[in-house]
């Protein structure tokens, strides 16, 4: 009975008692907690008084009934200007993730496979885009899409139009073309790093057993580089669809985005509730797709292997 007694306090006194590798990893979050307390708190905290003010309601200029109400949600539902706002932002930023992806694979798989000197050089020029304001990189391209831009006064001196083309700006496409450049380097550097741990040897073990180049990227090179192009995927996407900047500038009438509605419900309209209302269903909406986004992509990547 003395022996089984022991044996028990030994064993209680062993759950209780912190093993060896508990303390890293609670030193880890000691470490962590200030600074992740401080993006916790301004992570919340607007978020929680966003949330609230959603259900209040406009009363007058600068005055707010703080009484519950789904009246700003119910007035969401009933007009589809909201909607077709919010699909459209969706849909620009789909088409800015897709597009800077494309553009952005080749650049970092030549710097991960066919740059061996000077690879930090590449890396720097990478990033040269951000060494200016993004504001000047939106104006940029205004001066460059614009009706007396660069490129059609480029080709009306070569002879080739007789009038600049007027689709280049003030439109959805526009701010396509802006973001995607805008955007670029956050999509470069994370394939990029995926990219260059991918183990070279798979390359020579998978052309030892006959497979060619083209099988060789489709079955090693892209299923291992997808956390990268994921990552890039939402780094993108999540920012784009709130952009306020770029559509203000270059977008005009049809290619304004869901942060300009929520600005001028702030600014202008003085209608704050229903601006607060707005902006949960925007980030409601980003959250839900980019869970969506992220388990498809994995649930893909994962079949391709």
């Amino acid at each position: 009975m003395a022996g089984t007694s022991n044996n028990r306090q030994a064993a209680g006194i062993a759950a209780t008692k912190p093993t060896s590798r508990s303390w890293p990893i609670r030193l880890a979050y000691l470490q962590l907690s200030p600074g992740l307390l401080l993006v916790i708190a301004a992570l919340m905290v607007p978020l929680c008084l966003l949330v609230v003010a959603s259900f209040w309601s406009a009363q007058g200029y600068g005055e707010f009934d703080t009484a519950f109400t789904l009246a700003n949600y119910e007035k969401l539902l009933e007009r589809p200007g909201y909607s077709r706002i919010l699909l459209r932002s969706i849909g620009i930023a789909a088409s800015v993730t897709l597009v800077t992806i494309v553009l952005a694979y080749p650049l970092a798989y030549f710097v991960a496979f066919d740059v061996h000197k000077r690879k930090l050089i590449w890396l720097i020029l990478i990033t040269l885009p951000f060494w200016t304001s993004y504001l000047l990189r939106v104006f940029a391209w205004k001066v460059v899409l614009g009706w007396n831009g660069a490129i059609n006064s480029g080709l009306m001196s070569l002879g080739l139009i007789d009038e600049p083309f007027g689709f280049m700006l003030y439109n959805p496409l526009s701010v396509v073309i802006t973001m995607s450049h805008a955007w670029a380097t956050f999509a470069i550097l994370p394939i990029y790093l995926s990219l260059e741990k991918i183990d070279r040897n798979l390359f020579d073990a998978a052309a030892d057993l006959g497979d060619g180049p083209f099988r060789r990227f489709f079955r090693i090179t892209l299923p291992l580089s997808m956390p990268g192009v994921i990552a890039a995927a939402v780094i993108i996407f999540i920012p784009t669809v709130g952009d306020y900047i770029t559509p203000a500038l270059v977008g005009g009438p049809d290619g304004l985005m869901v942060s300009n509605l929520i600005q001028a419900q702030f600014g202008k309209a003085n209608n704050w509730p229903l601006g607060a209302a707005i902006s949960v269903v925007s980030i409601s909406s980003v959250a839900l797709l980019s869970l969506l986004f992220v388990t498809v992509s994995r649930f893909l990547s994962a079949r391709i292997r």
